[in-house]
């Protein structure tokens, strides 16, 4: 089976993240998954954004980040407010405060103009997550033989389900609604946390990844006071454990091939021949084109804005055995994946 091109949060590095937009061109770009992080909005309705923050202020009430024009709009001016995300201080406007109705009146922005250009800007809107498998539906209508499926991440568990908010429910019923149930549909369901992906063990039999980054721990053992960090999610006998409830890693693409300290790639880790070991498929992230975020050997020229050679560099990690890569440029993915098949023979 070929690896898996995971469109990460659609066609991202062509339209505005986590819009309808981004996940129509990602579908039409031959991407095998699309991936809608997901929250919570006031009146409990899924909707798709990075975070929960629709846009950030720095201390000094600057604009420091925005995927939505709220920042602009007077009459939520008020909204604004400072909060505690997972142990993190937040200044800005976010989704549990807004209802669905008012978020729709909000206009989706690029998250990275000076990478990207504001071109897409205020065109389209903030989407439910119904909203997204029903394109999916309508997407795979078209063509039975080869479903695109949908990868959602919950975002924040522990913080929506401390204010009466929790996601894994309605993601579920949402899911089974749409013909998620059954023995190998096109879903996967992810997670920073371990203790949600447990309970949705328990709501589902739908493939769950446990997602895992180069440091720190998951937010629900810093919240316990358990020591654990991401690294010890990792040792052969824990992906073993991981094993009884998930069925894939979701990991940082330095943990299967580390960069040097001159920004190059390294060799590659034992990581995916253990996780493979212990019946673990490992999917990694993010492949970008940018020049911004390339290892320095495949970099081309020293625009940051630039595209580099991320066909070469996809090229590696493919050698190095994942079954599935994030990427925010899936057209670039599926050419990759298709020509590692070609030379594969």
């Amino acid at each position: 089976m070929n690896p898996l091109v995971i469109a990460h949060r659609g066609a991202s590095g062509c339209r505005p993240e986590h819009t309808l937009e981004s996940y129509a061109l990602a579908i039409e770009q031959g991407a095998d998954f699309i991936e809608p992080d997901l929250v919570s909005t006031r009146d409990g309705v899924l909707v798709a954004r990075h975070e929960n923050a629709l846009a950030l202020l720095d201390a000094d009430g600057s604009l420091l980040e925005a995927t939505t024009d709220v920042a602009e709009r007077a009459e939520f001016a008020s909204r604004c407010c400072k909060k505690s995300i997972d142990g993190h201080a937040r200044i800005g406007w976010f989704t549990e405060d807004f209802t669905l109705a008012e978020l729709r009146t909000l206009r989706a922005r690029e998250r990275l103009p000076a990478l990207r250009g504001t071109a897409f800007d205020d065109r389209f809107t903030v989407p439910t997550f119904d909203e997204i498998l029903a394109l999916l539906d309508e997407a795979n209508a078209r063509r039975p033989g080869r479903p695109v499926g949908v990868y959602p991440e919950i975002k924040h568990p522990s913080h929506f389900r401390k204010l009466g908010l929790p996601l894994e429910p309605p993601l579920v019923q949402a899911l089974h609604r749409h013909g998620g149930q059954g023995p190998r549909p096109p879903v996967f369901i992810q997670s920073f946390e371990v203790g949600n992906l447990r309970l949705l063990r328990e709501l589902t039999e739908l493939p769950l990844v446990q997602l895992v980054e180069d440091e720190g721990q998951p937010w629900d053992f810093s919240a316990a006071g358990d020591p654990r960090r991401y690294a010890d999610l990792l040792t052969p006998a824990s992906l073993k454990a991981l094993a009884g409830h998930v069925q894939a890693l979701g990991v940082h693409a330095d943990l299967v091939i580390p960069r040097r300290p001159d920004g190059r790639l390294g060799a590659p880790t034992p990581l995916v021949a253990q996780a493979h070991e212990a019946g673990l498929a490992v999917h990694a992230w993010t492949f970008r084109a940018e020049n911004r975020f390339l290892p320095a050997d495949f970099r081309r020229g020293t625009d940051p804005a630039a595209h580099g050679d991320l066909a070469g560099c996809l090229e590696v990690f493919l050698d190095a055995g994942l079954d599935g890569l994030f990427t925010d440029h899936p057209a670039q993915g599926r050419r990759a994946v298709a020509a590692r098949a070609a030379r594969r023979g």
